[in-house]
């Protein structure tokens, strides 16, 4: 059973002709919020998906824990290292690799990447490219024959084919009778792959451990360990355990969130400072309100001095207002919860439209590691910003609703 007061307030949330004005500013006022509201839902959605798709992207190009050598040593190598890092239970793969930098030259183009020597008898154990770097593809680097993988932007660059020849240039040369001369090695292209990730694509340069091992004069103490683990979250509690204090100054450990801790870092904060600039918006909508209930107020003097009259309190008056603030606030909360987890579940088939629609590419993997909107809808972020889209509600129609209960009956109706 609704009390008295309660009663009144819902009743002018309806709109009457002669206070159609009224309603129409009401109408406003929850447009206001809601479009605050599915502003907040939709753009915090779109950076959990790239951050959360960026990281998967991430951790298919770069090994959840890479482990070495300060100083390597006689008697030391690689298989050393993956006897220590298998005692880890979160540990479910290993595979060596070596890499240096290097220059690729083919028909006058020339481009810098990192050359990576791995062993294609156990990368499977660590990487996740799946279909788009397939096993097959890896068996393609067979030891002594000096075989390369490209990425396609980085093949495109350089004009090589498969079954091209391209020259590498290692910067540690030769020592000859002119100077230095830079060591030089042909290299077979057996293999171009396509991740999607331009990142990847535009610098990813496989061989074969044992070449890149003769390339680089490098030996099994040379090599780096990637591993694989169970939970790549957890990569940080492995790291910090999984050397022993006694070879800690002789074996270091990195994971996958040191190497990239500034790029998170960034995304993190632009999360947080996008939250900020959203959450006035909807405060700009909110405050909206108080004019409304202002309005609301001043229209309904005699109104509220005729209940006051009849021995309405000035508390009850007060909770009038409040119900019909709250009310306005509440509609355009949920309103906008709706729309703005509709939108934000959709909003990669929206861009998507947009794009056909002007005939150009908004995303560009090149910029953004994806060429594609995602959205991850966080329901504990939903739940936030609707809590926080009611408190301001709240709030916002305190101020109109106590200038409601102080109104003195005998002036609101001296000239009515």
């Amino acid at each position: 059973m609704l009390s008295l007061e309660t009663w009144i307030g819902l009743r002018y949330l309806r709109a009457k002709k002669r206070s159609g004005f009224m309603s129409f500013i009401s109408t406003i006022s929850i447009i206001g919020i809601a479009i605050g509201v599915i502003a907040l839902i939709v753009v915090l959605s779109v950076m959990n998906g790239f951050q959360r798709e960026i990281r998967g992207q991430l951790l298919k190009v770069a090994p959840h824990m890479e482990i070495g050598y300060f100083m390597p040593e006689a008697g030391d190598n690689w298989q050393n290292l993956a006897a220590l890092a298998q005692k880890n239970p979160r540990v479910l793969g290993v595979s060596p690799f070596v890499a240096g930098q290097a220059l690729l030259a083919n028909e006058g183009e020339v481009s810098g990447v990192q050359l990576k020597g791995i062993d294609p008898n156990s990368i499977a154990q660590v990487s996740e490219f799946g279909d788009k770097l397939p096993a097959e593809l890896y068996r393609k680097l067979l030891p002594t024959e000096f075989d390369l993988v490209l990425g396609q932007e980085l093949a495109a660059k350089l004009g090589a084919q498969i079954g091209q020849k391209i020259t590498v240039i290692t910067p540690d040369g030769n020592v000859t009778p002119v100077g230095m001369v830079p060591r030089m090695k042909q290299f077979n292209v057996v293999g171009i792959v396509h991740t999607g990730i331009f990142a990847v694509d535009s610098s990813l340069a496989l061989t074969n451990i044992e070449d890149a091992k003769t390339l680089y004069r490098a030996g099994d103490e040379n090599a780096i360990l990637q591993v694989r683990l169970s939970r790549p979250d957890a990569a940080p509690e492995v790291t910090a355990v999984i050397v022993p204090p006694d070879r800690q100054d002789k074996v270091w450990a990195r994971d996958w969130t040191f190497q990239n801790k500034d790029y998170f870092q960034a995304v993190e904060l632009e999360k947080k400072m996008m939250f900020i600039i959203m959450f006035f918006i909807s405060l700009v909508a909110s405050i909206n309100l108080i004019s409304t209930l202002i309005m609301t107020v001043t229209e309904k003097r005699a109104a509220i001095a005729i209940l006051r009259t009849l021995g309405l309190s000035p508390r009850k008056v007060m909770h009038i207002f409040m119900v019909q603030g709250i009310m306005l606030g509440l509609i355009g909360t949920v309103s906008g919860v709706v729309i703005g987890v509709l939108l934000a579940w959709n909003i990669g088939h929206v861009v998507h439209g947009v794009e056909l629609l002007l005939g150009r590419q908004l995303i560009s993997s090149a910029v953004y590691f994806i060429d594609y909107v995602p959205s991850h809808v966080a329901f504990t972020d939903v739940a936030i910003i609707a809590g926080i889209s009611l408190l301001l509600s709240f709030l916002v129609t305190l101020y109109p609703s106590r200038q409601a209960a102080k109104t003195q009956p005998a002036e609101a109706l001296r000239y009515e």
